[in-house]
């Protein structure tokens, strides 16, 4: 499954996303001490509805346009991402969405900080751009999954990492297993943030008994499905895997996810649900 992001901005799959990371991020702010988010595979930063690459796919219809079109927009526990679509809306234009790097930096505070890794060379480029001369944000052309090896624990010893690779080789549900797991050992005291799309029952149960199985403690998988699985093995969810989550993350995302639901999902097929993957 090749997921560049450019094709899929402001799908489904990105707003049930989005809106469980500005969850996160809002709970790290509850103390005055700094955090830093670290965004393994942070694309672009931002990105064009309008651009060429988002319309062959038509997406974001039904997602963000959906979203924004009903009442449920106004939801008090999607007022963070409601605050940066918005103010992305209002820098670059009404067809301007903000990727997961864009987000995060939108809600941090003067004493935190977001480092933001992409490898992909035009990619990497235009993050580069996207945040020249900000001194909160530091933008590294590298491989998310070294950054995991060589630039953990971040100096505040606070934080979030993100990581939401394109899963464009195969092998990349264990990789990620393997690999948060190794990172956890160097950083227990991190959260952890995976993204991963839900296509085949199968593969979806052995990454969430791969997670359980991965030595670390306390884990929980956020699921939503827009419909059941289907024999053509189309994307028929997404879901959010967090480690060492705030205490109030699993109710908040089950809530989050419920109000989403009738906008996101295919009637009367979809559903989502908390799993406690790894118990504290």
């Amino acid at each position: 499954m090749n997921y560049r992001h450019a094709f899929h901005a402001g799908n489904f799959a990105d707003v049930v996303k989005h809106a469980l990371l500005c969850r996160l991020i809002e709970y790290l702010k509850h103390k005055d001490k700094p955090f830093r988010v670290m965004d393994t595979h942070a694309g672009r930063g931002r990105y064009d509805l309008a651009a060429d690459e988002a319309l062959r796919t038509g997406e974001h219809e039904a997602g963000i346009a959906a979203l924004r079109a009903s009442a449920v927009w106004e939801d008090a526990l999607l007022a963070p991402y409601r605050s940066a679509v918005e103010a992305a809306e209002t820098a670059f234009g009404p067809t301007a969405y903000p990727g997961s790097p864009w987000i995060a930096r939108h809600l941090l505070r003067r004493q935190d900080r977001l480092s933001a890794y992409e490898l992909h060379p035009v990619d990497a480029k235009a993050l580069a751009a996207e945040f020249a001369g900000d001194v909160q944000v530091k933008t590294i052309a590298l491989d998310g999954w070294l950054a995991l090896g060589a630039h953990l624990p971040p100096k505040e010893r606070r934080g979030l990492v993100l990581i939401d690779p394109p899963f464009e080789e195969a092998g990349e549900f264990e990789r990620i297993a393997a690999r948060v797991g190794e990172a956890w050992r160097r950083w227990p005291g991190g959260t952890y943030a995976i993204w991963y799309p839900i296509k085949r029952q199968a593969q979806h149960e052995a990454f969430h008994e791969a997670l359980a199985e991965g030595g670390m403690r306390n884990v929980v998988a956020a699921d939503f499905f827009r419909e059941p699985f289907s024999a053509d093995e189309r994307l028929v969810g997404t879901g959010f895997a967090v480690v060492n989550p705030p205490f109030t993350f699993a109710a908040e995302a089950e809530a989050v996810m419920r109000a989403l639901l009738p906008v996101l999902g295919v009637p009367d097929r979809a559903n989502c649900g908390i799993v406690a993957l790894v118990g504290e």
